[in-house]
């Protein structure tokens, strides 16, 4: 692969549910950002998001599991490395640039250091093959304006994603009431600006927004970004140096520590609409804020040729039709991330969604009763005996018939 000038790199950051992947469908659809290369990195052990992102035959796609800022086997190094292996080799065609697309929790500090100057030094064949053939030049970061403050304040890795970002797009300012709150916007500003003085920051629902713009190349020089951003970066590559990662002594990554986990889950037989309804609302009861994310493509019995996109954040759950599967794998498939959230309860509460057998049933009931320590029991018992009542309530909003993807 001949390079006369490194490939620029776009790191497209945001939490959970800012709206990334809409940004990315929408960058991709314009054919000013033909021979686009795409790593998505999804927070789980199986991925979704590379069916839900639009490709074109002209873009490239790779797509990695686990967290690129503390999963050594999908460290960025790796997956530009991969990208460049693929053109070298003549498997696919060359392209101009590379989108990173990271998980909702991504901590941007030890990403930037692999490839960004100064940073973690290049220690084999591939750091230097990476360093010589892509450069950084461009931080984006969506940001949710009707949960950032929120947000910010649980999670750490949400404020830091704001403060490298050279570019912060703000997503859903034209959510019906919450964008009214708009005003919003006037205190929402300089509270971003404490934490980012540098950045431009645009509304994604703005008259002058221009996305080609955002992701176009341009220096992203860390130091220009505040004394923070400086200091996180070193401290990253003094914590490298003493061998020491964002994964734990046990090995676990550094968001479970925190006790964030992702479970997933997968059903190869179509799922009844009901009884789906059912699962997001116990869900919903029983995670309560818990509940940092849901999304997965689903098959239903009452149509299963065309899959239901399930996005959640939180207690928002949008769903909506495609008109066909997106790839051959036609299991429904969902990945739950939460915090501090009891396993066994979602997996039961899923098992009730896709053909519960008495014994089943039993287990469901004891494990919800014993939540009842918790103080989740009273609200998922009342749930469960209203079973029928709620998913007679739940059902018709269910299926949004030919509809198609949102619009923001």
């Amino acid at each position: 692969m001949k390079i006369d000038q490194p490939i620029p790199v776009t790191i497209l950051t945001g939490f959970l549910g800012s709206g990334k992947s809409t940004l990315l469908n929408e960058l991709l659809a314009s054919e000013a950002f033909a021979d686009t290369a795409v790593i998505i990195n999804e927070f789980g052990d199986i991925s979704i998001d590379h069916d839900l992102v639009r490709v074109n035959k002209r873009e490239l796609m790779v797509t990695t599991t686990g967290c690129l800022c503390c999963t050594a086997a999908s460290d960025i190094r790796s997956s530009l490395f991969e990208l460049y292996d693929a053109v070298e080799s003549k498997a696919v065609p060359p392209f101009k640039r590379v989108i990173v697309e990271t998980t909702g929790l991504a901590d941007p500090a030890p990403i930037i250091n692999q490839i960004t100057p100064g940073g973690l030094p290049a220690v084999g064949y591939r750091d230097h093959v990476v360093a010589r053939c892509f450069r950084l030049s461009g931080v984006v970061c969506a940001i949710d304006v009707t949960m950032i403050e929120e947000t910010m304040e649980r999670h750490f890795e949400c404020m830091k994603q704001v403060a490298f970002a050279d570019s912060v797009v703000l997503t859903k300012t034209d959510f019906g009431a919450e964008a009214a709150a708009a005003a919003g916007l006037s205190g929402l500003l300089p509270k971003i600006r404490q934490i980012n003085a540098a950045a431009t920051i645009v509304d994604r629902h703005g008259n002058d927004f221009d996305l080609a713009a955002v992701f176009a190349p341009r220096r992203y020089v860390p130091s220009e970004q505040g004394a923070d951003v400086e200091g996180w970066l070193a401290l990253e590559v003094a914590l490298a140096q003493q061998g020491q990662t964002h994964n734990d002594a046990t090995g676990a990554s550094r968001h479970a520590a925190a006790g964030i986990q992702s479970l997933a889950l997968l059903e190869s037989r179509p799922v009844s609409p009901r009884n789906l309804a059912t699962f997001i609302e116990l869900l919903k009861a029983v995670g309560g804020p818990q509940l940092l994310r849901l999304k997965g493509l689903v098959g239903l019995e009452d149509d299963p040729e065309r899959p239901l996109v399930v996005h959640g954040v939180q207690h928002a759950i949008q769903q909506y039709r495609l008109p066909a599967w997106p790839s051959d794998d036609r299991r429904t498939r969902m990945v739950v991330i939460a915090h501090g959230l009891d396993e066994a309860v979602v997996k039961n509460l899923f098992a009730a969604i896709t053909g519960i057998s008495a014994r089943a049933k039993a287990q469901l009931l004891l494990t919800v009763a014993g939540l009842s320590v918790l103080g989740f029991a009273l609200v998922a018992g009342l749930l469960l005996l209203l079973h029928e009542r709620a998913a007679a309530q739940f059902e018709p909003p269910l299926v949004i018939q030919n509809a198609t993807r949102p619009q923001r």
